[in-house]
């Protein structure tokens, strides 16, 4: 990736850059393997936390409180789906009233996240707006998503441009429950699928 490639060359080079200073190396490696410059996947990656992008030209990145025992289920189905062409089906307009709920959903997902409130968090979770438009790009994607929810997530939906399906759980127990159900879609429907089920890695890259 991206920021394997950039951090192993700065580890090389005896560590010159601080991670922070890597993002624009980073950054230009997203974009050539999407097609977009953004710092969505590119600076949780590099600097760990759950990051909130405000701007990708000034790199103004910060880093958002994830409360104790927080999880992240992710399942991966072996299907093939470009990020280009999940970018290419996206609507340029939003609608007013998608806008307000999707604004008002950021805020209280991030102010979920910075007290702790699992079930604010649970509420906030929705997106209106791109998930409606790729989630046909996804098979099963619903029926995962039903499944993760039915099964103690407090929210699911789709990682990225896809096609990984990712939930957020407020403990081990209820992450192993959700993401062994997710599989399970793909299981039934004879789709090979990977299950990763991870707390939230505060650090980012390391050299092992």
């Amino acid at each position: 990736s991206a920021v394997a490639g950039v951090y192993a060359i700065n580890c090389l080079l005896r560590n010159p850059l601080e991670k922070k200073d890597l993002l624009p190396f980073a950054l230009d490696g997203e974009a050539f393997a999407s097609g977009s410059r953004h710092l969505d996947n590119v600076a949780p990656c590099l600097l760990g936390g759950i990051r909130l992008v405000r701007d990708t030209a000034t790199y103004d990145v910060h880093r958002i409180y994830a409360p104790q025992g927080l999880q992240v289920v992710v399942v991966y189905p072996e299907i093939t789906l470009l990020t280009k062409d999940a970018r290419g089906i996206l609507s340029p307009t939003v609608t007013m009233p998608d806008m307000i709920a999707q604004t008002a959903n950021i805020g209280a997902l991030v102010l979920g996240l910075e007290t702790g409130n699992f079930e604010l968090i649970s509420r906030a979770l929705r997106d209106v707006v791109i998930e409606p438009q790729r989630a046909h790009l996804i098979p099963h994607f619903y029926d995962v998503q039903e499944a993760a929810m039915r099964f103690g997530a407090l929210g699911c939906s789709i990682s990225g441009a896809g096609p990984s399906i990712f939930a957020l759980c407020k403990s081990s127990h209820d992450a192993e429950q959700a993401g062994t159900a997710m599989q399970a879609v793909y299981e039934a429907a004879k789709i090979k699928s990977t299950l990763y089920i991870s707390e939230i890695n505060h650090e980012g890259v390391i050299l092992h």
